[in-house]
């Protein structure tokens, strides 16, 4: 395995722009609105619908002119046309989820089944991959101390000076690498940055993104690259 430095970068405890308490949702949306469009590895989620052009009819009086007929279709190639937002799948907000359950427990230390009560009352809860849920919240809290010692290495900072936000995401990347072998390292990166990207700093997810890089290749050496030193 090579040897690799800390990742610079992203937000540290406290100057993150989520919340300091509670669960943390995307900003000016609902939790269950909070629709994210899917990178290319991508697991179960659909691409946005095309939107449908329009028809312009003119009088059976009235004939347009080729110039008139241009500017029309000008005209109406600069208006606004809005695309159906992209659809979640089950196994996405399952992570959604389970990355505000651990953001709680962070900043609070609740009880795990308390917060799992309190998650399955909010919108499109039972939408999610509810088995896939209970695994990532009780699963990576069972498993904390050994998550913690696998993202350790690959920080610029003590794990407890990360914000909750990326802190969180980090423990449902690395839970999926350790123990679902079956998904797609590539998947469980770009899962977690859409997390990241939806719930987090402006720049959260590229650090999110290069630590489970280097999560990867040492928890997967057969399937991922060995990431230089940089």
């Amino acid at each position: 395995m090579t040897t690799t430095e800390p990742i610079a970068g992203g937000d540290v405890a406290g100057g993150a722009p989520e919340s300091a308490v509670g669960i943390p949702v995307p900003a000016g949306v609902a939790p269950d609105r909070a629709d994210v469009s899917p990178g290319p590895a991508s697991e179960g989620a659909a691409s946005p619908a095309t939107t449908e052009s329009r028809a312009t009819t003119t009088s059976p009086a009235t004939t347009q002119s080729p110039a008139t007929a241009s500017s029309a279709a000008e005209a109406r190639s600069a208006e606004p046309r809005a695309a159906k937002a992209p659809v979640r799948s089950a196994r996405r907000r399952a992570r959604e989820f389970a990355m505000q359950g651990l953001y709680q427990w962070l900043v609070s230390r609740e009880d795990a089944g308390a917060i799992e009560a309190h998650l399955r009352e909010s919108p499109g809860f039972d939408r999610c991959d509810r088995a896939h849920f209970r695994e990532l919240l009780h699963g990576a809290l069972g498993a904390v101390d050994e998550l913690h010692a696998a993202i350790a290495p690959h920080l610029d900072r003590r794990v407890d000076e990360l914000s909750p936000v990326e802190h969180a995401t980090l423990l449902v990347g690395t839970f999926e690498m350790a123990r679902h072998p079956e998904i797609p390292y590539r998947v469980v990166i770009n899962e977690a940055v859409e997390l990241a990207k939806a719930f987090g700093g402006t720049d959260g997810f590229k650090y999110v993104n290069g630590v489970l890089d280097r999560v990867a290749a040492s928890l997967r050496p057969n399937e991922a690259p060995a990431r230089s030193r940089s």
